[in-house]
């Protein structure tokens, strides 16, 4: 892995990207376990044969990038994004009390088809490829809140029509297919309920509702997930953090 990190020196991109995407190539093929320590950046360092400095740097990357945490005199430890804080990280909704909210999925489909030319601006692909569609129904203290219908490129996610246990967080399905997700954009604005969202959320038709446009990439900039998201928000809100 070093040497190879070696002969890519004159390739167009930083030397710490370099180094990023190798230590998260080891995360994603199960070399590093979430939970589990890596080994200290002066030893990482001399694998590669880098300087500390830029190993520090690349680490600090992945620490951002909530693929690594550091923990004071334990060292440092590759996340589980099983975990409720990593797995609702992408989930901008919340309760009146401020506490994130994700919602019990009470209603799922899953078909799979060939990519609409939206499904293939959103998430880049050629016309003919295959998309994974999910249809599903999110509930929170046992009332609807959102509607949400998620594209999945196929060719990313081979037999996901044949488990049996898909899980209903694209965080925690990525995963489990060893892709590390990065950035996610979300454009927000106000619609009208068709017909059968507005059934679902028991109001009329045309009734006023959120509606969420998001689309989640891959750490190398590939978008993974293209989702749809309409909400009927009675005592929750949308919040964005600006920094």
């Amino acid at each position: 892995m070093g040497d190879r990190i070696m002969s890519s020196r004159f390739l167009n991109r930083p030397l710490y990207l370099q180094l990023r995407d190798a230590l998260a190539e080891r995360i994603a093929g199960g070399e590093w376990k979430p939970g589990s320590a890596i080994p200290n950046e002066s030893d990482l360092a001399r694998e590669f044969g880098v300087s500390t400095g830029t190993m520090r740097k690349a680490l600090d990357l992945m620490e951002a990038e909530r693929l690594l945490t550091r923990r004071q005199g334990r060292g440092t430890f590759v996340n589980d994004h099983n975990s409720d804080e990593l797995a609702a990280r992408f989930s901008n909704l919340r309760a009146s009390d401020g506490s994130r909210v994700c919602g019990e999925v009470k209603s799922a489909e899953l078909i799979q088809g060939t990519a609409s030319e939206m499904e293939c601006k959103r998430l880049e692909l050629r016309p003919g490829d295959h998309v994974y569609r999910f249809h599903r129904v999110r509930h929170h203290q046992n009332k609807v809140y959102l509607v949400e219908d998620a594209s999945l490129p196929a060719a990313l996610f081979p037999g996901l029509a044949e488990k049996s246990n898909i899980a209903d967080r694209i965080i925690i399905l990525a995963q489990e297919y060893g892709l590390l997700l990065g950035k996610a954009a979300e454009r927000v604005s106000l619609g009208h309920a068709s017909p059968s969202v507005a059934q679902t959320f028991g109001i009329a038709s045309g009734s006023p509702i959120m509606v969420l446009d998001r689309v989640v990439m891959g750490l190398d900039g590939r978008p993974i997930e293209w989702r749809m998201a309409y909400c009927h928000l009675v005592d929750k809100y949308y919040m964005a953090e600006m920094v």
